[in-house]
């Protein structure tokens, strides 16, 4: 970088040279200013770490490249095998147990950050492949007893041999989730005609909910925090279906409003109607206008099942008298009921809202609080009401699933230059680069590779060009860059906001392909390169990919590093050729760990 001498002036008495000596102040800073515009105009956005150097390309055009340190880093201690930074059972005891705050995200500072591999488990082996994952999965990549023990009465899984096997058992199920999914379908016909796309699952189990409904065309958010059930979410994803690590405790979930077509709770034990209805009115938030809420297990079904929830009949009436009082406040409407599963439907307008007088509680929130608002957010017993002028974003107007996978979202318009000609460029572009990355990744579109991430998506062109090939995608949208998430769930795909500079809400080895554009060109500024990338380890299975889409001149730090992490990179060149972006495509070894506990 450009050093500046201090041209500090020595004072004088003779006035004959102070104007003299001022001029030439001047005229130097502003030689100085003008240099180092010339120097720093095209490389203002880029956070410079350590030197630098010019590389010559074959065209004769220079492009500045980032240079660091060959860094070759150590295991992880093998206690650190399922390590989870922000959720991380070994902090807890500095968090309160009220309301389950310990169970939310508190990632460690700076310095108390592992800069270190997070081994696999002794015996790790590649995962089964989809969709005979569904079903089974290795035991020693999970190697979890507790939930077999505690569980296996429920039919959730049980271990036979190397094996855990899935029979799709649940709480409220266990005699199989197929049956279960039957009897909604039935009280719900919208599930059958593409009407809904997108679900979430709070308190998911082994998320056999979530995956029974991945053949039935809808696409399901699998939620629950790491608690004594040791793996909910770590199962999930090794069975090759969509799962994130959260809880509804103090803050909002990491989602924009008015984005699920259906919520889901089998039992889940969330206490609804506690705290003003916190827990509710998040549901409440998240869900599109006419969305469905579907609720089994207490205080479902009371008249018949009390005895077995270790209550009294008058507990249990009184509980499901608040809830239907709670949710007639919210403009939930009952759909249909059937034996144990009930169901409410979100109001498909503002009719219900505009009725709502202001002494009504809980009270509509005001302008204030952003709606999409959805990282580090504080939860408040408010209502969210739906923005008026999106007429066309609720279930009953939004385009039926395949269809609304292309169908310019109405929410583009929320955002500086969202248009449909800019959508429409953004899927063509989307296809142009996902067939290259099929030849680059002969594996991708196959069943070597199910569990996909796009760390820093936009409209989720990425994601929707693979929706006939055997993965899923979850679409992370920056907390600090523009809001595009909704136009995301609009078009029946889902995802999730982070900030890159924290670790991701997931278990180790839970990703089998990773997906960056850019990514830091834009946030380098803000978060460590070697931090961003020791996460991409650690969230990375043994054997993944990773595609980093970059300026060239991050392209030769981001391998050194990689390299350090035991991971085997070479640069691509993009669709068109150009100089000043590459493809970095990298390969994570599978090792086994030298450290003991």
């Amino acid at each position: 970088m450009m050093k500046h001498k201090d041209g500090k002036p020595i004072g004088q008495t003779d006035k004959n040279r102070i104007v003299p000596m001022a001029i030439i102040f001047v005229v130097l800073c502003g030689f100085s200013f003008y240099v180092g515009g010339i120097f720093c105009s095209q490389k203002s956005r880029f956070a410079f770490i350590n030197s630098q150097k010019s590389l010559e390309s074959p065209k004769g055009s220079f492009v500045a490249s980032l240079q660091v340190k060959s860094t070759s880093f150590p295991e992880c201690s093998s206690e650190y095998q399922d390590y989870t930074p922000c959720t991380d059972p070994r902090r807890w005891r500095k968090y309160g147990s009220y309301r389950l705050t310990l169970l939310e995200r508190h990632c460690p500072p700076i310095f108390e950050r592992k800069e270190c591999l997070v081994p696999p488990p002794d015996g790790y082996k590649p995962p089964i492949k989809w969709p005979k994952s569904r079903d089974e999965c290795w035991y020693r990549n999970v190697p979890y007893d507790w939930i077999n023990t505690q569980k296996s009465n429920q039919h959730w899984l049980k271990k036979e041999g190397q094996k855990f096997l899935f029979p799709g058992g649940g709480t409220m199920f266990p005699n199989g989730v197929g049956e279960y999914v039957d009897l909604m379908q039935d009280l719900i016909p919208e599930m059958k005609d593409g009407s809904i796309r997108t679900a979430i699952d709070t308190g998911c189990g082994v998320a056999s909910w979530g995956g029974d409904l991945l053949d039935r065309g809808i696409l399901t958010v699998s939620l629950a925090p790491r608690d004594n059930h040791e793996a909910q979410v770590q199962f999930a994803l090794e069975r090759g279906i969509p799962a994130i690590l959260g809880v509804i405790s103090t803050q909002r979930l990491p989602f924009p409003s008015n984005s699920f077509d259906m919520a889901h709770c089998s039992r889940c034990l969330i206490p609804w109607t506690e705290f003003g209805g916190v827990y509710l009115l998040e549901i409440h938030r998240i869900l599109r206008p006419g969305g469905f809420w579907v609720l089994s297990g207490p205080p479902i079904n009371y008249e018949r099942r009390w005895r077995g929830w270790n209550t009294t009949i008058e507990d249990q009436r009184s509980d499901y008298e608040k809830l239907q009082e709670l949710l007639t406040s919210l403009c939930f409407k009952m759909y249909n009921k059937k034996d144990d599963i009930s169901v409410w439907q979100k109001s498909p307008d503002n009719n219900c809202y505009d009725k709502l007088s202001r002494e009504t509680y809980p009270p509509k929130c005001d302008d204030s609080l952003e709606p999409d608002s959805a990282w580090y957010t504080p939860l408040r017993a408010c209502i969210v009401v739906p923005d008026p002028k999106f007429k066309k974003s609720g279930l009953t107007s939004i385009s039926k699933w395949p269809e609304r996978l292309h169908a310019t979202p109405e929410r583009i318009s929320m955002f500086h230059g969202g248009s449909a000609s800019s959508f429409k460029r953004d899927d063509s572009k989307w296809k142009k680069h996902i067939a290259h990355y099929k030849k680059l990744i002969p594996d991708l579109g196959t069943n070597k590779i199910r569990n996909v991430m796009d760390m820093n998506t936009v409209y989720g062109g990425f994601a929707a060009a693979l929706t006939n090939d055997p993965v899923w995608v979850m679409n992370v949208v920056s907390s600090y860059a523009t809001n595009t998430l909704p136009v995301v769930y609009d078009r029946g795909l889902i995802g999730t906001f982070h900030d890159w500079c924290e670790p991701f809400s997931t278990y180790p080895r839970t990703y089998d392909m990773l997906h960056l554009d850019g990514l830091f060109s834009a946030e380098s500024h803000r978060c460590e390169m070697k931090y961003v990338l020791l996460e991409m380890d650690r969230i990375l299975r043994p054997t993944g990919y990773a595609i980093i889409r970059e300026s060239s001149y991050f392209v030769d730090a981001i391998a050194t590093i990689a390299k350090g992490m035991r991971w085997g990179c070479r640069k691509e060149k993009t669709v068109n050729g150009s100089e000043m972006e590459k493809i970095l495509i990298c390969q994570k070894k599978l090792w086994y760990s030298s450290n003991k506990s």
